[in-house]
Order: structure tokens, then C-alpha cells, then sequence
């Protein structure tokens, strides 16, 4: 087995967290279950790549095994308190606030706690009296889970107000600081208060060790990352202390923003050339520190083809981060697949493949091409049913998807599975009235009709493919452009900030320079000949 470790740095970073590993508990439970579809007990799909196994004791009577994610969590300390399930099975509360510092005295301010919505009541419930859920009639059930849906499509403020995974206490940490507005964490210099913090940073890598040193043969560490504000600055130092004590680790680095941060037609003129170079030093310092980025998100996750199935709506992180979340469930789904060999159902699945082999095929064999995009379709053709379909018509519906945007990528690898994604029920209600309880698509166009969500869909098909093309050049050259317009070329007027965010000339050249070297594989003009799946 070939472990990989999962970290996850920043709010929607932690968004798309809760959702993947809802989607992987989902999994779990359903391969144990005896009435669950068959296509949920595939043995080929090693949940042990992503989990740990662990012993606990409740209630000082009995030891039991537990799985717990192989997964590290940051994020900033809140006025608020929040509810998160850890170990053991208890649900606990962390207390999370800020640190007000006020003329070298610190003050301490706590506001009132964040409460448990009703889904999470419903956890500890269950978890008290786990007969009280199985034992209900199916006309309870059934409101009883309306009105958690309710509940989640009004109410999700937080990302763990939806989380129903346990966690190892290693996993969650927290930063601290003496930020009085959260909304002026917003960009890379603004976390210089955290990395400069050696003795936080130092817990961080220690949370991360913990789990590396359990994993037998690690394949790599897959990181997500909010990459719209300070976090980005975290992350990248995180990143810069993973490449020195892990040399031969590979890192796959995924990108997420809320859609709400990505344009605001309210900025100003300092504001705007703030976030252009945010952008800039973002993307430079993340991308120097891992082997493959791949941006997740708005353009790269095509609204155009999933407007006629999915119904998003941008200002609930709660809705877009579902659909980043099932994009990397997709990616990863060949990372767990255990080596099986020839056998018939090779046309209908995608195959084995690790991290390692994932980006060889990327890298255009050892050409650093750094930075790929991603195509998804959900829902994709299902490759179960009555009528299956291959692989080559799964890989046809996507490439036509996406075929009016670009020319034949260079390289690519395409994702799917016989195991659908599964519906949890903390899943928002995102699917359009033309998508079937299997994931079918009914037909072409949607009816008017309330958005469907987990009391109406069980499984979703997906296909992920992601691709070493030149679509990514607008994204690198845009970042590129702004940091020599705003803070490389004589006068500019972005030096100034650079400077306060801690960078002198000389690095902001070397970041230059780092931009202008992942243009280089994309050039329009290279031969875009080969594909390969």
C-alpha cells in the first residue's frame, strides 16, 4: 500500500476538505453496508491509501479500531466557537477568537459560542442512541432529513457546521494572531505575522509528521490550498519546510477559491494592484514549492457545460466547494486502486496509477510543466447499468466538452470509475430537475423546479481529467505581467507594497524570473501531438 497524506490549509481549502472527506466516510459506510448498491463494495478501491487505523476508548469499557483521515488542517482563529467530531466518537467543542493587542497590553475577547446547527445535532443524537436513527420509520426519516437539508442550504456559515468525519486530534490546528478584522487577512502579506512565528510554524510541521511517519511507503501528500489571502503565504511556507525535510516526497498542489473573492468591480486603484500582486507572489511562492499545480475553480471548472445540470449559487461556499471537492475525489480515485491486472472491466475504469506516474505524464517526461488545468464532468456518462459505457465514450464526452476552448492537449490523463461519487446527506442541493436518483441525465434541458440534493440523488458518475495544455497560459501570463508592470519595471507603484509585505528587489526579480520560466512549456507554438489516459 502506498499511503497518501492530505493537507489542507485555509477557509474554502477547509470547505472543500469537509466535503471530500464526507464523500470518503460516505464510501466507508457504504461498503459495510449489506443493502447498499453492490457497486459500493468494490474491493479494488483502497480506502487505506487516504485513512489510518487507530484504537480508542469510549466510555472506559471497550477498546475499538477507528479510521481516521491522513489529513492536516489549518486554519485562523475566529470569533466564534465551533463543533468538530474527533476521536473517540465524541463531538467537541474548539474554542476559536481573536488575541486583541492594544498599546503592548493583550487583551483576550471571547464572544458568544457558535452553536451546533441541527445537522450536528443530529450527529450527537445518533452517536448517543445509534438505534433511534436505524429504527425510524421511513416517513420520519424522510422529514427528519428535509429539515436537516433545510437546516444546511440556510445555515452553513462555518465549514465544520456540515462536517460529519472524525478526526485525529493531529489533524486540527489553528492559527493565532492579533488580527482584529479577519477581512484585512486578504492578502500574501498579510500573514507576515504567522510565518514569522517559528514556533507556529514548527507545530505545523509537526502535526504533518506525525501522520508521514505512520505511512508505511508514501506516495506523495496531496495539499489544498485557499490561495485568495494571507493563507497563501502560510501554505507556502508550509511547503518550503515540506520540500527541505521531505526531498523525495511528491507534492500535488491544489489551488481553491471562494467564487466570491475572485473580482470586485468596487476596488480601487491600490486596491486592485494589491490583489494583481497577490496573485503574482502567490502563484510563485506556492508553485516553486510542489511538483504539479493544478488551479481548481472558475474558469478551469467549465460553468458552460455544468449549467445545464448543476445549480450553483456562488455566494454559499457551502455550494461551490461541493463541486471542488468532487473534482479532487475524482483525481484521486486512480491513487487508491490496487493492481488488479488484465481483466474485463479495464474498458469500463481507468486504472491504477499513483501520484508519482500522474505527474511523469504530466511533466511532459521530466519538462516541468508545472501547472495543468482540469475538466470535469458531473454527471459523467455511467459507466454502470444496463447499457455500460467505456471509457473511450466517457473520455469522448469530456473532450467535447471542452473541445471549442482549445487545441488537442499535449498531455492528459482522464479519471473514472465504476464507483459513483456518492450523495451524502450534507451534500447541498445542486442538481438540476434533468438528473436522475442514479446521476442519468433525464434530458437535455432542466425544468423550472426546486434543485435537487441528497433525498433525491444517491450517486453521481464523475469523470476528472486534468491536462498539460496551453489553456493555463492566460493564468501564468496574467501573474506574470502584473508583477513586472507593478513591481518589477522602474517607478512602480506596486515596489512600495512588495516592500511592506517583506520582499526586496532582488527577490521580487527572482520571483520574475520564476514566472517567466513556467511560461516557457506552454508556449504556444510547442507541438501538441500526444494524449495519453
Amino acid at each position: 500500500m502506498r499511503e497518501a497524506v492530505t493537507v489542507q490549509v485555509g477557509g474554502f481549502a477547509n470547505y472543500v476538505g469537509s466535503h471530500f472527506w464526507n464523500f470518503q466516510d460516505e464510501l466507508l459506510g457504504l461498503a459495510d453496508d449489506p443493502d447498499a448498491d453492490p457497486v459500493f463494495k468494490n474491493d479494488a478501491l483502497d480506502m487505506d491509501v487516504l485513512y489510518r487505523s487507530g484504537e480508542t476508548h469510549q466510555h472506559t469499557m471497550l477498546d475499538f479500531t477507528r479510521v481516521y483521515p491522513h489529513t492536516a488542517l489549518v486554519w485562523c482563529r475566529l470569533v466564534l466557537e465551533c463543533w468538530l467530531r474527533v476521536h473517540g466518537g465524541i463531538i467537541c467543542r474548539v474554542p476559536w477568537f481573536f488575541e486583541f493587542i492594544w498599546s503592548g497590553s493583550v487583551t483576550r475577547s471571547v464572544s458568544k459560542p457558535h452553536g451546533r446547527n441541527l445537522f450536528l445535532q443530529s450527529l450527537v443524537e445518533e452517536g448517543q442512541n445509534p438505534s433511534t436513527s436505524n429504527g425510524a420509520s421511513n416517513s420520519q426519516k424522510s422529514v427528519e432529513d428535509k429539515d436537516l437539508i433545510d437546516c444546511l442550504e440556510n445555515s452553513v456559515n462555518f465549514w465544520t457546521d456540515y462536517s460529519k468525519v472524525q478526526y485525529h486530534p493531529q489533524s486540527l490546528y489553528e492559527l493565532h494572531g492579533s488580527w482584529t478584522d479577519f477581512d484585512k487577512f486578504d492578502n500574501y502579506g498579510s500573514a507576515q505575522e504567522v510565518v514569522s512565528d517559528w514556533s507556529q510554524i514548527e507545530e505545523m510541521n509537526e502535526r504533518l509528521r506525525f501522520f508521514v511517519e505512520e505511512c508505511d511507503h508514501i506516495q506523495g501528500i496531496q495539499f489544498i490550498v485557499d490561495d485568495s489571502g494571507g493563507f497563501s503565504s502560510v501554505a507556502a511556507q508550509f511547503l518550503e519546510n515540506i520540500a527541505d525535510d521531505y526531498t523525495n516526497t511528491l507534492v500535488l498542489l491544489y489551488c481553491v477559491r471562494d467564487p466570491m473573492t475572485l473580482g470586485s468591480s468596487r476596488r480601487n486603484q491600490r486596491e486592485s494592484i494589491m490583489r494583481a500582486l497577490h496573485d503574482a507572489v502567490s502563484f510563485s511562492k506556492l508553485s516553486s514549492f510542489c511538483n504539479l499545480m493544478v488551479p481548481i475553480g472558475p474558469p478551469s471548472l467549465s460553468r458552460s457545460y455544468m449549467s445545464s445540470y448543476l445549480y450553483i449559487q456562488d455566494e454559499k461556499p457551502f455550494h461551490a466547494s461541493a463541486v471542488c471537492a468532487a473534482a479532487i475525489h475524482s483525481i484521486t480515485v486512480p491513487f487508491r486502486l490496487q493492481r488488479t491486472g488484465p481483466s474485463s472491466d479495464l474498458a469500463h475504469s481507468s486504472g491504477n496509477l499513483d501520484i508519482g506516474e500522474l505527474l511523469h505524464i504530466l511533466s511532459d517526461q521530466g519538462r516541468q510543466n508545472m501547472v495543468t488545468a482540469l475538466d470535469v464532468a458531473m454527471p459523467a456518462p455511467s459507466l454502470t447499468g444496463g447499457q455500460r459505457t467505456s471509457i473511450s465514450q466517457v473520455k469522448g464526452s469530456v473532450c467535447s466538452v471542452y473541445e471549442a476552448r482549445e487545441t488537442k492537449p499535449k498531455f492528459s490523463h482522464l479519471s473514472a470509475s465504476l464507483c459513483p461519487l456518492p450523495v451524502p446527506l450534507p451534500f447541498p442541493s445542486i442538481f438540476r430537475g434533468n438528473i436522475g436518483r442514479h446521476g442519468e441525465i433525464l434530458s437535455d434541458h432542466a425544468e423550472e423546479s426546486q434543485p435537487k440534493g441528497s433525498l433525491d440523488i444517491e450517486s453521481i458518475p464523475m469523470a476528472a481529467r486534468l491536462r498539460s495544455s496551453s489553456a493555463v497560459l492566460p493564468f501564468i501570463e496574467r501573474r506574470s505581467g502584473s508583477l513586472q508592470k507593478h513591481g518589477v519595471a522602474r517607478g512602480a507603484i506596486g515596489s512600495l507594497v512588495l516592500r511592506d509585505w517583506g520582499f526586496g528587489r532582488e527577490e521580487v526579480e527572482d520571483m520574475a524570473e520564476h514566472l517567466a520560466k513556467l511560461l516557457g512549456p506552454f508556449h504556444p507554438e510547442m507541438d501538441l501531438t500526444s494524449d495519453s489516459d
